[in-house]
């Protein structure tokens, strides 16, 4: 049997395991933020928003779009964990700025079955921040919808650029 990255990924768990020291940390992020974030592996998000473990919770997917499954995290995350607050992230770079709806067409001819579920991909990463913010502050399953912020993480700088929802530049 050949070694894998997962078996890599094990080995390095053992090792943390050792020195593993927050057993006693609630389910509730002690911040009430959630994030939602694209899973773009340069996105580390703890360290650059200065936020440690147990203290937000943290959602991530291609795009950092906000799905119907992104809807079900945080109404969970709100009616039964306490969160309030909710932060968006996308980034400059993304990979979802180059896919098409062609996309979906193509994997469906390669696999011979439609996927159920669109790209959500974008031309626009402006445009998709606010897109993903009023998704967030219409959906009638989430009690907590004022502090709904956007942002885009450049990805060359690790700095955040706010995204105002009107659609003018934030300061």
């Amino acid at each position: 049997m050949s070694h894998t990255v997962t078996d890599e990924l094990v080995a390095a768990n053992k090792r943390y395991a050792e020195t593993f020291t927050h057993s006693g940390l609630p389910a509730r992020p002690a911040r009430e933020v959630a994030i939602v974030a694209c899973m773009d592996a340069r996105l580390d998000l703890m360290p650059a928003l200065g936020l440690a473990i147990g203290e937000c919770h943290t959602m991530r997917n291609a795009g950092g779009v906000v799905t119907d499954d992104v809807i079900r995290s945080l109404s969970i995350s709100q009616r039964e964990l306490g969160t309030k607050a909710v932060v968006l992230i996308h980034h400059t770079g993304c990979g979802l700025l180059g896919i098409t709806e062609e996309w979906r067409q193509e994997l469906e001819l390669e696999v011979g079955q439609k996927p159920m579920w669109p790209v959500e991909s974008f031309k626009d990463l402006d445009q998709d921040v606010r897109q993903s913010m009023a998704r967030v502050r219409t959906s009638p399953f989430l009690p907590h919808t004022d502090d709904v912020r956007g942002f885009v993480f450049d990805v060359t700088t690790g700095l955040l650029r706010e995204i105002d929802p009107a659609g003018t530049p934030a300061s």
